[in-house]
Order: structure tokens, then C-alpha cells, then sequence
């Protein structure tokens, strides 16, 4: 998943289903150690890539 978020969405706006209601958006600023790491609005969110079920383009 690490290097399809990289090769695919690195600098683009997406979002994040995590299951139940834990949806995050934001610009794809880094995927590194299993980490993938959206800004939005100059804040940062880091997510566990074990943890994400889907993602999307915004």
C-alpha cells in the first residue's frame, strides 16, 4: 500500500476510510514507515497504513 500511495497519490488531495465514521482528507504529504502523513489547512494528520481500508481521490 506504501508504494501505491507514493507512486499514485504523493501531493494530491485525497481521502482516507479507516472504518466506522474515521474519514480523514487531506493533501498526501509523505507515506514513509507505514505512516502516511495528509496536511489540510496546515495541520497535520499521521495514519497507520495497517489501518486504512480505502482511499480516494477528493
Amino acid at each position: 500500500m506504501q508504494s501505491f500511495i507514493v507512486e499514485h497519490h504523493l501531493d494530491e488531495v485525497i481521502d482516507v476510510y479507516c472504518g466506522g465514521p474515521d474519514v480523514f482528507n487531506g493533501k498526501v504529504k509523505a507515506c514513509a514507515d507505514n505512516v502516511l502523513t495528509l496536511e489540510n489547512g496546515g495541520k497535520y494528520t499521521h495514519i497507520a497504513i495497517d489501518k486504512i481500508i480505502a482511499i480516494w481521490r477528493a
